[in-house]
């Protein structure tokens, strides 16, 4: 009786694993795309990393009802013909298993002018680039509630992703609120 040489034994193995578990993680944008694709208008971004304060950071938690991971937020200041025109805020939230990287678009008084979703990286769920779905943002001020199911509708074998993202734009609108509003 012949046996297969041991070294085959775990490539035959890994093999099989490899064909059934593809990637599914897309990157539709860089930050830069969505930049341009959110503010047209825009003359320039002006980078404005954002540290918050412990207090900051509980303000923001109490208000939004939802927890920051890390007090650091990357955002850029936009400028129009050298006014200010509104911020944009790069943000990620965990989808199921995995973080959707997107970015919210305010405008200088703080609503929301748009929603892109750049990075996607889970299986199922894919369906929150849908503009339909990212258009219920538009206009969202702070203190929205943004809850799925009454304010936002909700996608079908995207529950956990639909429910992230209306958090996370909840917790963008915190932020602009305690952190980067002009007096």
């Amino acid at each position: 009786m012949s046996h297969a040489p041991a070294w085959l034994i775990v490539p035959a193995l890994i093999v099989p694993a490899v064909a059934v578990s593809p990637a599914y993680a897309v990157q539709y944008m860089t930050a830069e795309g969505a930049q341009k694709q959110l503010f047209p208008e825009a003359s320039s971004f002006v980078a404005h990393p954002l540290r918050l304060t412990d207090a900051q950071k509980d303000r923001i938690e109490k208000v939004a009802k939802v927890r920051m991971r890390s007090p650091e937020q990357p955002v850029w200041q936009v400028l129009a013909d050298g006014k200010p025109a509104g911020w944009f805020v790069l943000d990620e939230v965990y989808g199921k298993h995995e973080f959707i990287t997107y970015a919210v678009a305010l405008d200088a008084a703080g609503a929301v002018r748009g929603v892109e979703i750049l990075d996607y990286r889970e299986t199922h769920g894919g369906e929150i680039r849908n503009p339909k779905w990212r258009a219920q943002f538009n206009g969202a001020q702070f203190g929205a509630a943004l809850k799925l199911g009454d304010d936002i509708q909700n996608i079908s074998g995207a529950t956990l992703s639909c429910k992230h993202i209306s958090e996370g734009v909840r917790r963008v609108l915190a932020i602009h609120e305690v952190a980067l509003k002009q007096p």
